[in-house]
């Protein structure tokens, strides 16, 4: 039975074996007899980074709100990933921030942030969906094209095609496109006879690099540190512990000021940060390789809720749906809403309606984040854009924002509720909101934490974390 009571569904194909697709895998699990997963790449039994996820050599974020809802999708997550050396710490208590320039204040937010390597979580979600009743791996394995009907009403389909092999069509009840940045879905609805989804694109001309440091108990002053760019300084940088006694040091430029890929190149780049404790860090750590660089300059946001046509038996999904400016470290916990939102979905009325009902719900959980990044880019005079008043309003309020937030925990803890979805953004509007922000405070400099805290055991997560 499927949790909405009925008889279960048939098959359900997925396009895509990253972290969207295996979390609507995951959730199809629960309605589909048969869930079969298909991606181009050899998924490594042991973990490690694979050429069809080229950005996962670097440091990923996963929000509040995210880890939330994989904890609900995977019992026992929590104390799987902490034995494999995983941390989870507090988000403002054991993260070093520097917003706009300003250090928020540190305290005790109990919001847990999982910090863990993009390889390995992937590693073991795949694991986990894997050992599911009725769900199966196809690697090197590329869906071709989604197939219709003879009336192209329903996909009904998809034409793979497996590595050394010809091509063969897979029926399928429901087509899942979780193909990520490189999709074809405007291409796969123009064969089919239906228009693509209008785009919304953002081009910051981000450039990240990213190298691993061992990680050296005595070093460092918070678990994670994170300095964001200033419209002045359009640079910044983050350092997440994770497993392995490692550090995953990421750091991004935009506007064609963007981190060489020489080792000497990265350290001075790191030093021109908007705050220096970064790279004070790094200047003691034992660099484990060279940098890894990498170009994502472009955010699409796909909206397919605005077609008045699609066909029945299919859905995108993931980065295939919206593709985030990754420096805001938005896009697996956006993944991990819709997929929650698509077990709703497809507990809340019939398959035939169900594109309809899960593009609106995927459109309300991504104009939130799309518009924290989106607002957060227009700050650069070099990105193209359309800055409403409105878009100027908040940005000079959440500049203010930052200042409070350096003196008043409970300015900083609203905005990292909302900054990892876990609260709405009318929360930084309220009227006890305003007063302390406008209040008038002195500027304060980015400072150091007082205490080292590094080497901590990664089993024993903070309080506030708990």
């Amino acid at each position: 039975m499927n949790n909405d009571g009925g008889a279960r569904r048939g098959h359900a194909v997925v396009a895509g074996a990253g972290i969207g697709g295996l979390l609507a895998a995951r959730v199809l699990s629960e309605t589909y007899t048969r869930v079969s997963v298909i991606d181009r790449d050899a998924l490594p039994a042991d973990g490690g980074p694979r050429r069809g996820v080229p950005q996962s050599r670097h440091a990923h974020g996963m929000l509040s709100r995210g880890f939330e809802i994989l904890e609900d999708l995977f019992p026992g997550l929590r104390e799987d990933l902490l034995a494999r050396g995983a941390l989870v710490r507090d988000v403002q208590a054991d993260v070093f921030w520097v917003n706009d320039g300003h250090r928020l204040k540190a305290a005790p937010s109990g919001l847990p942030g999982l910090m863990v390597s993009r390889p390995e979580l992937e590693h073991y979600l795949r694991t986990r969906v894997s050992a599911l009743p009725g769900v199966e791996f196809h690697e090197r394995c590329e869906v071709l094209e989604p197939v219709a009907d003879e009336a192209r009403l329903r996909v009904t389909g998809v034409r793979a095609l497996r590595m050394n092999a010809e091509p063969q069509v897979l029926e399928t009840d429901l087509f899942v496109d979780a193909t990520g940045r490189g999709n074809r879905g405007a291409t796969w609805l123009r064969g089919l006879g239906y228009e693509p989804a209008p785009e919304e694109r953002v081009d910051s001309g981000l450039v990240y690099a990213s190298r691993e440091y061992r990680r050296k108990p005595g070093t460092a002053v918070a678990d994670a540190y994170i300095i964001g760019a200033q419209a002045q300084a359009p640079r910044g940088g983050v350092a997440l512990s994770a497993e392995g006694d490692r550090w995953l040091v990421t750091l991004f430029g935009m506007g064609g000021d963007v981190p060489p890929g020489d080792p000497e190149g990265y350290h001075r780049f790191a030093e021109r940060l908007p705050a220096p404790d970064l790279h004070r860090l790094l200047v003691q750590l034992e660099p484990l390789g060279e940098p890894k660089l990498m170009r994502i300059p472009v955010s699409i946001r796909r909206r397919y809720e605005r077609l008045d046509r699609f066909p029945q038996g299919y859905l995108v999904f993931g980065d295939a749906l919206c593709q985030f400016n990754p420096s805001y470290g938005q896009g697996m916990t956006v993944a991990a809403c819709e997929a929650d939102a698509l077990r709703e979905c497809l507990a809340a009325g019939p398959a035939e309606d169900l594109a309809r009902r899960f593009f609106r719900r995927a459109a309300r959980i991504t104009d939130v984040p799309w518009d924290m990044s989106v607002g957060g880019d227009l700050r650069f005079p070099f990105i193209e854009g359309r800055r409403t008043l409105r878009v100027r309003l908040l940005n000079r309020y959440i500049a203010r924002l930052h200042r409070a937030a350096a003196h008043d925990a409970l300015v900083g803890r609203t905005f990292l509720g909302v900054a990892n979805l876990q609260e709405p953004p009318q929360r930084l509007l309220a009227p006890g909101m305003l007063l302390r922000v406008l209040r008038p405070r002195p500027a304060v400099r980015p400072a150091a934490a007082e205490r080292p805290v590094d080497g901590a055991p990664a089993e024993s997560p903070s309080p506030a974390a708990g």
